[in-house]
């Protein structure tokens, strides 16, 4: 924990601390980005791999992070850390899609996501619609998408996204279970209803 040496001595302030007082102190934020920017870096990099995207999202996530400030609520059982990295992730997924929609990255789907989509998935035809199932995904609660996004398409682990989100094993894992149901209901309207 960081420690702040003021005249009154020398004194530890926790994240939450650090992002409330740094709206009216900035130079405190510079702790936050310490503590921070190493493992966001890490995290990034298995969205991005590109080192240059990789420390364009960061910025960004700390960006908005500091602008942000007054919206963090500190809630029983939930920490900066969450709230940040929520931030972090939701900053890399809108820079993932914009290169996916430059062509500049492509998706690869494991074979539980494309059951997700249908049978179908993996056959013939399904380059096609994988434009679809992105913009179902566009639509869906930003913590649907991204938890769909990393354990589907990124192959994270439900271990890895916990850890993330500071957030226990079974909560991701019930989270991605109402994702899939969100998902399969958006896409009954629309671009990839002939999938499931």
């Amino acid at each position: 924990m960081e420690k702040l040496t003021t005249t009154e001595g020398t004194i530890a302030l926790r994240d939450e601390d650090l992002l409330r007082r740094s709206t009216n102190e900035p130079w405190l934020f510079s702790f936050l980005v310490g503590r921070y920017e190493a493992p966001f870096l890490r995290k990034v990099r298995a969205i991005l791999r590109d080192p240059r995207d990789c420390e364009e999202v960061v910025l960004d996530a700390f960006t908005k992070i500091y602008i942000h400030a007054d919206s963090f609520t500190p809630q029983s059982g939930a920490q900066f850390s969450s709230w940040a990295y929520r931030i972090l992730l939701n900053t890399a997924f809108t820079r993932y899609q914009k290169l996916v929609k430059e062509g500049q990255r492509f998706i690869v789907f494991d074979p539980e996501f494309e059951q997700l989509v249908g049978e179908r998935a993996g056959h013939t035809g399904f380059e096609e619609k994988r434009d679809g199932i992105e913009r179902v995904l566009a639509r869906l609660p930003g913590h649907f998408a991204s938890v769909l996004r990393l354990h589907y398409l990124e192959r994270w682990s439900h271990e890895d996204i916990a850890k993330a989100t500071d957030e226990n094993v079974g909560t991701i894992k019930a989270r991605i279970h109402r994702a899939k149901a969100a998902f399969r209901q958006e896409s009954k309207d629309g671009e990839v209803e002939a999938l499931l």
